[in-house]
């Protein structure tokens, strides 16, 4: 029993890790129709900043992970206001080759600037130790990640399902043409979205630090990964991801805790078995 009940709480936190940082891609993916193979690379950064502020700095925890947020979103906009807006529409194989390009530069940058050493980002007191639920103690950072998950599950979804912000965005989609001549500015539109995507990279890189750890190689090591999570969610579906990440997070950290010497075998023979009876994701639209 207390190996079930640890494998389902690190299962779950694996999966919001993974949905936090890969629902950014979901949307740039199903909504902005970009294939962003550099996502992880943003991740990458949010990670680096917030481990250079917090353990060479001194900086708290909490500010740590602003400043990886907003910092890398300040990286981000003359990155695609100067390269992504150039690939919006074109064909996947050239977003490919143009996000995967990016992807090294700044693997390359990160490392100069920061050394090419694993980075951890030091946990506050509140987030350390762990919590006694009679039957089973349960780690902070674990239920932290949990909770982090939710929140942006259900602040993502009401941005893009009850805003009006949402609305313009969905309508850039639909039509970007139609839209720019209702007044939309779909410009700021994807810029935004872009954003907010690149920043919950960021987050997600910080809060996950402790399951997917920051290292050199970090974007490469786990640019597969974002890209399957999204792949068997269904580009676009914030249900779907979530569904994804918690599914595959589960089946993952199974089998790492039963048949270790497997490593990720099981991962992937699920995203086979998925792909093969869903093809377009498990909430993925046919195209109309």
């Amino acid at each position: 029993m207390q190996t079930v009940l640890s494998i389902a709480i690190d299962a779950l936190a694996y999966g919001m890790v993974l949905f936090v940082i890969s629902i950014g891609l979901s949307v740039t993916m199903g909504l902005m129709r970009v294939v962003n193979l550099a996502h992880g690379a943003f991740a990458m950064i949010g990670g680096y900043i917030a481990s250079y502020a917090a353990r060479d700095l001194g900086i708290g925890y909490g500010f740590a992970v602003l400043l990886a947020v907003f910092g890398t979103v300040i990286i981000a906009v003359p990155i695609e206001r100067l390269l992504y807006r150039r690939i919006y529409g074109a064909p996947e194989l050239t977003q490919v080759l143009m996000t995967i390009g990016i992807t090294f530069c700044i693997i390359g940058i990160a490392n100069y600037v920061f050394g090419p050493t694993l980075k951890t980002v030091p946990l506050p007191g509140e987030l350390q130790g762990s919590v006694d639920l009679g039957f089973r103690a349960i780690a902070v950072h674990r239920l932290f990640a949990i909770v982090c998950g939710l929140a942006v599950a259900a602040g993502l979804w009401y941005a893009i399902e009850r805003t009006a912000f949402g609305v313009k965005l969905r309508a850039s989609v639909d039509n970007a043409a139609m839209a720019a001549a209702l007044g939309v500015r779909t410009e700021i539109v994807y810029a935004v979205s872009f954003a907010v995507a690149v920043g919950l990279a960021a987050f997600g890189g910080v809060v996950g630090a402790e399951l997917l750890p920051v290292e050199p190689y970090y974007a490469l090591r786990y640019m597969v990964t974002f890209l399957v999570v999204v792949s068997v969610g269904g580009a676009g579906s914030i249900p779907g991801a979530l569904i994804a990440c918690l599914l595959l997070g589960a089946i993952d950290t199974t089998g790492r805790y039963l048949m270790p010497e497997f490593g990720e075998f099981f991962f992937y023979l699920a995203v086979i078995a998925i792909i093969c009876v869903f093809p377009r994701g498990l909430a993925g639209r046919a195209k109309g």
